[in-house]
């Protein structure tokens, strides 16, 4: 790596759970020695992409970094850095594919793509989706605040003969998700459609939504569900990174045990 690229690899140690890294600290992270990395964050500091905390002499973020999260959500807003992302989940996978956001306790569509490849496929036709009958709904039960599960537990409508009508069901499918690292939907929200979906995470360290595949249950087959699992991983790798996050290293975990396809077990780092 080029000096530039060792001194901007820096920053990608500093995270909501670690928002200040004193030198040695960092040193010993980055496996780097003193001198080296002393002189690399002096260089990023002189134009404000790091700075030193008067009290405690630690590294943090500085205020350069934030300028440019400013210009990146505005020229690259999440919808537009997710539909690339999902084109290539679609032709990936030959079903549709699709992203949601969580937004308060609501979880809303933003953008899907349906694949060519077929001609009976998976309509995204909702706007928001059902917390516990839908893949997006459980990832965000399994990965996101707490409290959700109240708001999932006051409406358990049933929408087919497989969606979830007791709250040890629904107990019980967030507890595979949180395992698995994936939603799973099997015909619970359409009786036609089984539904896949990955957490994804934004620059707040918390969960942002999630990235899914909806497809034609009389097709879903064991290797299509290992392909969709897959090429999930990757795109809400992607997406994750794009919104500026990082992927929890328990779910990580999780997809290395659901997953054993080269790209699945690399974590991105």
């Amino acid at each position: 790596m080029s000096s530039a690229t060792k001194a901007l690899k820096l920053l990608s140690y500093f995270s909501t759970a670690r928002p200040e890294i004193g030198l040695s600290q960092l040193c010993r992270i980055a496996g780097r020695d003193k001198a080296t990395t002393y002189r690399h964050l002096q260089a990023l500091e002189s134009v404000g992409f790091v700075e030193q905390n008067p009290l405690t002499k630690h590294y943090r973020l500085g205020p350069a970094v934030l300028q440019l999260a400013q210009v990146r959500e505005a020229t690259v807003p999440r919808k537009e850095a997710a539909k690339a992302v999902l084109l290539a989940l679609a032709d990936a996978t030959g079903e549709t594919a699709h992203v949601t956001v969580l937004s308060g306790t609501t979880v809303y569509g933003l953008c899907e793509c349906e694949s060519p490849h077929h001609g009976a496929r998976a309509v995204i036709d909702i706007d928001t989706f059902p917390l516990h009958a839908t893949a997006s709904g459980l990832s965000s039960l399994a990965f996101g605040d707490p409290s959700l599960l109240d708001v999932a537990l006051e409406n358990l409508e049933s929408f087919t003969a497989h969606t979830p009508a007791t709250k040890s069901d629904l107990l019980a499918l967030i507890e595979n998700t949180r395992e698995v690292g994936f939603g799973c939907a099997e015909r619970s929200f359409e009786s036609e459609i089984q539904g896949i979906a990955a957490p994804i995470f934004d620059h707040t360290g918390h969960l942002a939504g999630a990235v899914a595949v909806a497809s034609v249950a009389s097709r879903h087959t064991a290797e299509l569900e290992r392909t969709i699992k897959s090429e999930l991983i990757i795109a809400a790798r992607e997406i994750t990174r794009n919104w500026g996050g990082t992927i929890p290293v328990q779910i990580e975990a999780a997809w290395a045990k659901s997953d054993t396809s080269p790209n699945a077990l690399e974590p991105t780092r």
